[in-house]
């Protein structure tokens, strides 16, 4: 079985670029099929408003259950305070199975790690190059299992990428995608050093052509075993750990993340003045 662990779905309303104005699916679909992909994760395109962007994607989910798996996009500053009920309906309601957060949104919080502790749902983050938060998420929330797409930099920040690889080596709960990796040198030190049970296959579709992110996996010609964890094995393991239980609420922290600019390019690196002013604490 081979699952494509990153895609987007469905509508934006930023216009601003075609990450928040349209994630459509034909051509991915028809891809993936000539590719042998069996199922995919669905993640919203860019939104404003992440309850609108969820509710689009669970009706593709709908669609085609025994295609789609789905995981509800979170924006932790504009969300604050409504985050465990956004992650509650995409589980109980859509039965979603994971949460997906952009640091181009904002930083990652301790509400949306509260929320994922609390359903054992796994976190796609993508940290845009800031590999450090890595480290203090993985030590604050040891069994809470995050995916770090792009081997932490989309945007081919090779420095990042090599400082996320120790990470990834280090965190038995830390993991990666191989989605828009194009180091390819590095993703083959991501296996060695971490092992290949830290690796999912990711495209990033439907902006990237999922065969081209796909031959990849099989050009590191690894045994069929490890290959198979890679395309499937281990996000199956990770999605088996979801827990949709009905249980009291845990405690919120609604500390206010520094968000980002809301407008540009979330594939952009975050330049040097970008850390500076948007790390520094209030």
């Amino acid at each position: 079985m081979i699952i494509d662990s990153h895609c987007h779905a469905g509508k934006g309303d930023g216009l601003t670029g075609p990450w928040d104005t349209n994630a459509p699916l034909a051509k991915y679909m028809v891809r993936a099929a000539r590719a042998g992909i069996d199922r995919t994760v669905l993640f919203p395109a860019f939104h404003s408003d992440y309850a609108v962007a969820n509710r689009e994607v669970a009706r593709i989910v709908a669609s085609r259950r025994d295609r789609f798996y789905g995981f509800a996009f979170v924006n932790p500053v504009r969300d604050r305070g409504r985050v465990l009920s956004l992650v509650t309906e995409a589980v109980r309601r859509y039965g979603f199975l994971g949460i997906k957060v952009h640091r181009h949104d904002a930083r990652i919080t301790r509400e949306v790690c509260d929320a994922a502790q609390h359903y054992s749902l796994p976190i796609n983050y993508d940290v845009m190059g800031e590999v450090s938060v890595v480290e203090l998420r993985a030590e604050a929330y040891p069994n809470l299992n995050c995916s770090i797409p792009h081997l932490g930099s989309f945007a081919d920040d090779w420095s990042a990428q090599i400082a996320f690889i120790a990470s990834l080596a280090r965190h038995p709960n830390i993991h990666t995608d191989t989605s828009g990796v194009r180091r390819f040198g590095l993703l083959e030190d991501a296996i060695q050093r971490a092992g290949p049970h830290k690796i999912l296959f990711g495209s990033d579709g439907p902006w990237l052509n999922p065969e081209v992110e796909l031959a990849k996996v099989y050009a590191l010609r690894l045994s069929s075993a490890d290959q198979q964890r890679i395309l499937s094995g281990n996000l199956l393991l990770l999605l088996s750990k979801v827990h949709p239980r009905s249980a009291t609420s845990p405690a919120v922290d609604t500390e206010l993340a520094p968000p980002l600019p809301s407008r540009g390019d979330p594939w952009r690196p975050l330049r040097p003045w970008d850390m500076f002013r948007w790390s520094s604490p209030r």
